[in-house]
């Protein structure tokens, strides 16, 4: 049987740098490895990853909602992983607040953008920032579904626009 685990999490951007969480190490996912601020979605969140993404920033950094700007959903990923389909939404936004927050979850780090893709990250997070470092400006959602290749994690992207 298939379980579906939804996520949402975002990168804060403030000035040229990006708020960064490096995994801790006793994580059972992704252990060590970077990622955006983020975790899953409650029961009663599954309609509004926004809310989640929100609730999420506040619990792993003390940043209010009202300190977070211009946060929009930028990528949906999804991924398989043996009986579980993992699907993240991964927004954007912006912040001057400084995290307030010692967390469990890893530590927090403001990295500079051209280093973001010098970091250790799952593979589909790492796609996605190298397809983001392509395409900074652009407006559209993408959803990226990880596909195997030769052995290998690769993203297969598509933008999600209204057709009516």
């Amino acid at each position: 049987m298939i379980h579906l685990d939804c996520s949402a999490a975002a990168f804060l951007k403030r000035g040229d740098e990006y708020l960064l969480m490096k995994r801790s190490p006793k994580k059972r996912i992704a252990p060590g490895v970077w990622s955006a601020v983020g975790g899953h979605l409650e029961p009663h969140e599954l309609n509004d990853p926004h809310a989640a993404c929100l609730r999420e920033i506040e619990e792993e950094t003390g940043i209010h909602s009202a300190d977070v700007l211009n946060l929009r959903l930028r990528y949906i990923i999804i991924r398989r992983a043996k009986d579980v389909i993992r699907h993240s939404y991964i927004y954007f936004g912006e912040t001057d607040a400084e995290p307030s927050v010692i967390t469990d979850e890893g530590s927090l780090h403001w990295i500079a953008e051209d280093e973001l893709l010098h970091r250790t990250y799952t593979t589909t997070f790492q796609r996605m920032l190298e397809h983001y470092r392509q395409t900074p400006d652009e407006q559209r959602v993408f959803v990226g579904a990880a596909e195997k290749c030769n052995g290998r994690c690769q993203m297969v992207w598509t933008a999600v626009e209204d057709f009516e």
